[in-house]
């Protein structure tokens, strides 16, 4: 798939899930405010069925028939004299009482018992589903101020309590009110009340829908980012493919272009008969023969490794060895380039428990990357060290180096790193792939470390045999 291509679905995918998004918080948004109506409603006709309750009490009750007469009686107020030490307060509490009778106005603290009042307040509520914490007071319009506020009479009016200060402030600017027996020369006073969780309340029903969309736009989003992921990363491998059949074309063909030339060769006439010859190409036919057997077998080894299906045939292996014999095979080709290869193998265990041929082709493939992918003059040191129950292994060049993007991708298989001014460097992008799968299978560890220009250090941690008797 073209990249254009790609992009063009990344952009419908997104516009799609936004969309989506934008739907659902519209949605949302217009339920709740359905809610809120529907709250507004039931509240506005729950405070009307209460003034009517009121009334209808107030009409019925002998107790609470008329607020302009005999306000010398009324417990709340005396109350109010028997409990004051200041004088002053007395004598204006007293005039007010006297000015309130004298004009026949009306007092709605006596006109209404506190404790009825919280009790229909709480039924009618309770009627139209409004269950949730809420506040309420009277005004009085008389005193203009709370005459009584949550079942309780407000001893000095206009003077509130200070736990008592907070509530007013609410019920001044609330919105929900109703006017209070109106027939008697206008409105005595309101009911006011407010509801401090209205909020939460009104979520109550849509918190699962909006947790679902969360949820569910979540997953979408996750599955959209792990599509696009995959499909980079296909385009990527698939690249890596076209690029490894291409180096597995070239690199099959030189050696069979080489085998039909010396074929052709050793049927010519003046060939035929010459035995040195007929000797030196076959030589070169069964080189080349072997290279191409060489090349197969990492393809068919990696085949093995995907799918998981080969076994290690361990036995106790001297890894020093192993490093010995490797280096002085590569030294052949080191040298040749006025290189050098240097062994610091200075761990005291380094007994493993392994496969050996695939350990030895592990040294072998990082030295000959490290000697390939080195300009001029190789210079290669193999270490050992132990830490702890594990050996460690490191091989360092100074060759290119790895960029640090190369350095995640270097042991992906396919994956070859781009190599400058190294046009001859040819391979699979298999080696490395099948290095950090053996040392995997090894229960061991591959790591790299590296900069541009000044080479790299790869290196392998291993398990140790620490209870054996090796000399």
């Amino acid at each position: 798939m073209k990249k254009g291509a790609i992009w063009a679905i990344i952009l419908l995918m997104s516009a799609a899930l936004i969309g989506i998004v934008i739907i659902q918080v519209y949605w949302i948004g217009f339920n709740l405010r359905l809610n809120e109506q529907q709250f507004d409603k039931n509240v506005t006709m729950a405070l009307a069925r209460v003034a009517e309750k009121l009334e209808a009490e107030r009409n019925t009750s002998p107790l609470l028939s008329d607020g302009t007469t005999s306000v010398f009686g009324s417990k709340t107020e005396m109350g109010s004299f028997k409990n004051s030490q200041d004088f002053s307060k007395e004598k204006e509490l007293w005039e007010k009482m006297q000015n309130r009778q004298y004009l026949g106005e009306v007092d709605i603290a006596k006109m209404i018992d506190p404790a009825s009042l919280d009790k229909i307040l709480s039924i009618e509520l309770k009627n139209r589903q409004i269950i949730t914490e809420y506040q309420y007071g009277v005004y009085s319009n008389t005193d203009s101020a709370f005459v009584i506020g949550n079942k309780y009479y407000r001893v000095d009016l206009g003077e509130p309590m200070a736990s008592d200060v907070e509530t007013d402030d609410a019920l001044e600017t609330t919105q929900y009110s109703v006017d209070l027996f109106t027939n008697l020369r206008g409105a005595a006073g309101e009911l006011r009340i407010f509801f401090p969780r209205k909020t939460g309340w009104l979520w109550r029903d849509l918190w699962k829908s909006l947790f679902a969309s969360i949820v569910f736009s979540g997953l979408i989003l996750f599955c959209f980012s792990y599509t696009i992921w995959v499909i980079f990363r296909q385009k990527k491998v698939s690249e890596m493919k076209t690029d490894f059949i291409n180096n597995m074309t070239h690199e099959f063909k030189t050696p069979i272009a080489t085998i039909s030339l010396a074929t052709d060769s050793i049927e010519s006439p003046m060939v035929i008969n010459d035995q040195p010859k007929i000797k030196r190409f076959t030589s070169i036919i069964k080189q080349e023969n072997q290279r191409m057997l060489s090349q197969v077998e990492k393809v068919l080894q990696m085949a093995l490794l995907d799918k998981k299906d080969f076994k290690l045939r361990t036995t106790q292996v001297d890894m020093h060895d192993i490093i010995l014999k490797a280096a002085d095979h590569i030294a052949l080709q080191v040298n040749r380039r006025d290189g050098a290869v240097n062994t610091e193998l200075e761990a005291p265990e380094h007994i493993i428990e392994g496969d050996v041929t695939h350990l030895s082709n592990i040294i072998h493939n990082l030295l000959d990357n490290a000697n390939k992918y080195t300009i001029d003059n190789p210079d290669i040191v193999i270490s050992t060290d132990n830490m702890g129950d594990m050996l460690r292994i490191i091989i360092k060049d100074n060759g290119v180096g790895l960029s640090n993007e190369s350095q995640k991708h270097i042991f992906d298989k396919f994956y070859r790193v781009h190599t400058g001014d190294l046009h001859d460097v040819k391979g699979f992008g298999l080696g490395l792939s099948y290095v950090k799968a053996m040392v995997a299978a090894h229960k061991g560890d591959i790591r790299v470390k590296s900069e541009l220009g000044k080479g790299s250090s790869f290196i392998i941690t291993l398990p140790l045999i620490l209870d054996n008797n090796h000399s």
